[in-house]
């Protein structure tokens, strides 16, 4: 079960209500990690639909969502597009330079992005977010080096579990239920 912001720790809470950016690592993150690839060498990814209408919920209170990954996949372009994702980074092999760049296109300060990565090429970017995050697979070290840990496995609804954090602690959720409830999408 996914942690209510009421008992999160305020400190984290407050860096949850700063937050305008969320970038996410794909493999690990968005998806579990494993990689499959068919006979004629073509590469598939599995997307979990419950991350997507989290990223499409956070898209419509306002807030932006990035990508940035550093294998390069026909897949992400593809996932992106289907979510809205106008910020997608691929090939990256200096992950904070990327978020640096961004933050600077779009006026947003470090400190107001929350990104969630599960390896070493994360590190960085993780440690210098606004809200740093990983999830349970990531290795001990940087788990230990985030600021918080999903509930939720990347590709099993890690993502909604950011977002859905997000949401509320911004004071977005029960209006987005409400949507949903009233059929006013």
């Amino acid at each position: 079960m996914a942690l209510a912001t009421s008992t999160l720790d305020p400190r984290l809470l407050d860096r949850l209500r700063k937050i305008r950016l969320l970038a996410l690592d794909v493999d690990g993150v968005l998806t579990d990690g494993r990689l499959y690839f068919q006979a004629d060498g073509v590469e598939i990814k599995a997307f979990h639909t419950q991350d997507g209408l989290g990223i499409k919920l956070l898209r419509r209170a306002g807030l932006q969502v990035a990508f940035i990954t550093g294998r390069e996949s026909p897949m992400v372009s593809h996932r992106a597009a289907a979510l809205g994702v106008d910020h997608v980074f691929q090939g990256c092999e200096d992950k904070l330079a990327t978020l640096r760049e961004l933050c600077n296109r779009k006026g947003i300060e470090l400190e107001q992005v929350a990104f969630c990565g599960d390896d070493l090429p994360d590190l960085a970017p993780i440690q210098r977010a606004g809200l740093g995050i990983t999830v349970p697979g990531a290795p001990p070290y940087i788990r230990a080096l985030a600021d918080h840990v999903t509930e939720r496995s990347g590709g099993h609804g890690a993502v909604r579990e950011i977002c859905d954090l997000l949401l509320e602690a911004q004071g977005h959720r029960d209006a987005l239920i409400d949507t949903y409830l009233h059929g006013k999408r």
